[in-house]
């Protein structure tokens, strides 16, 4: 064998981590790279963190991840350029990009770890096509309808996939006839309801309205975090259950999970602070129940054109009659303890592992791409 192909066969998969980014959900962010990070094998693969700060600097720096948490970044300012050519991070010097002969060597896989707007809603992954490095998780399209949770629903009500009572709107029309949306909301939604932003996650920016007052101020709220609102009838007596999804062509689905807030609703404090939320592995469910949710969650991700992974939230009625999905998530929480990893370790698939086949998925869905023809 020679030196050359011996050093190929021994070359560690360079894996580049995005984490932070202009979201509302840039703390959520750093928890997932911080244990994805600590989880990928360092003999198969070199780790590069790339972080983005709250205002959209990208950082290359020893530390990334703790200068962001410190909020004192001091880095050298780098980014992925929009080059098939250049496969990878080119760092900026303060006269401008460093030589090509000193640039950093390609990445082969990204992992985006960035949740919420400027990286789950299909910007990033639009950057990474254009540049042609391969990338965990859904493409534009599926990155972009996960992210608008009232598209998501219009597209999955379109595909007979049963989701609960919406209404949306955005901030001009809230400003032109907030009268005759409230007229609306209680129609088709009635009190009470979550209002929530239509593109942010991890529960940011979520109000429960149980009266007209509370509704309007819950609209205006959102309204701080999103140009678009949308508000929901709430599940009355239902649990709440969730499914992880995996796969590319042929995606399967996790065993079931259930969230049993220590609250009135599954919060943003419930999901990160310290509660006593209880999440049950597998859920307790009727076989015929389980088979249910799970075709259930392979259908929403082929629907919303979805790739790599995702996790689906769904309400099911206690008497078990009715099923609604609640919402898709593209990029769910990544944390070790986060539902998306424990729905997998219970399904026989441990954090690492789970992290091989996503990187695995990436370069296969990439490789399928790379074969279409872009001409006659």
């Amino acid at each position: 064998m020679g030196a050359g192909v011996t050093e190929h066969v021994h070359r560690r998969t360079r894996i580049g981590v995005l984490f932070g980014g202009r979201s509302g959900e840039h703390d959520v962010s750093l928890r997932s790279a911080e244990s994805i990070m600590r989880a990928l094998d360092p003999e198969r693969y070199e780790v590069v963190p790339i972080g983005i700060t709250r205002e959209g600097r990208w950082l290359r720096s020893p530390d990334p991840l703790r200068e962001l948490q410190s909020g004192t970044p001091a880095h050298m300012e780098m980014a992925i350029l929009a080059d098939p050519g250049a496969r990878g991070l080119v760092t900026f010097d303060v006269g401008g990009p460093i030589a090509a002969s000193e640039r950093e060597a390609p990445l082969d896989v990204v992992i985006p770890a960035l949740h919420g707007p400027y990286g789950e809603d299909g910007t990033i992954q639009g950057l990474l096509e254009i540049a042609d490095v391969p990338y965990v998780g859904a493409g534009v399209l599926g990155s972009a309808l996960g992210m608008d949770k009232a598209l998501m629903k219009t597209v999955l009500r379109a595909a007979g996939i049963p989701v609960i009572d919406w209404v949306s709107f955005r901030v001009h029309e809230w400003a032109a006839r907030p009268d005759a949306i409230i007229v609306d909301v209680e129609a088709t939604c009635a009190y009470p309801c979550f209002v929530k932003p239509a593109n942010l996650g991890s529960s940011v920016g979520i109000t429960k309205a149980s009266d007209e007052d509370e509704l309007r101020a819950a609209i205006d709220f959102a309204l701080t975090f999103d140009r678009k609102v949308i508000v929901e009838r709430a599940a009355i007596d239902c649990r709440e259950i969730e499914c992880s999804v995996l796969g590319n062509q042929m995606p399967i689905a996790s065993v079931l999970g259930e969230i049993v807030p220590d609250r009135d609703w599954y919060d943003y404090d419930a999901k990160y602070a310290n509660s006593k939320t209880e999440l049950i592995i597998p859920a307790q469910v009727s076989p015929a129940v389980s088979d249910r949710v799970r075709a259930m969650a392979v259908d929403t991700f082929k629907a919303i054109d979805c790739e790599g992974m995702a996790r689906v939230d769904f309400f099911v009625a206690r008497d078990e009659l009715a099923v609604w999905v609640n919402e898709l998530n593209t990029i769910p929480g990544f944390t070790s303890i986060s539902m998306f990893a424990k729905l997998w370790e219970a399904t026989g698939l441990d954090y690492p592992k789970l992290l091989d086949e996503l990187i695995r998925l990436a370069i296969e869905r990439h490789g399928t791409r790379s074969r279409l023809k872009t001409g006659r």
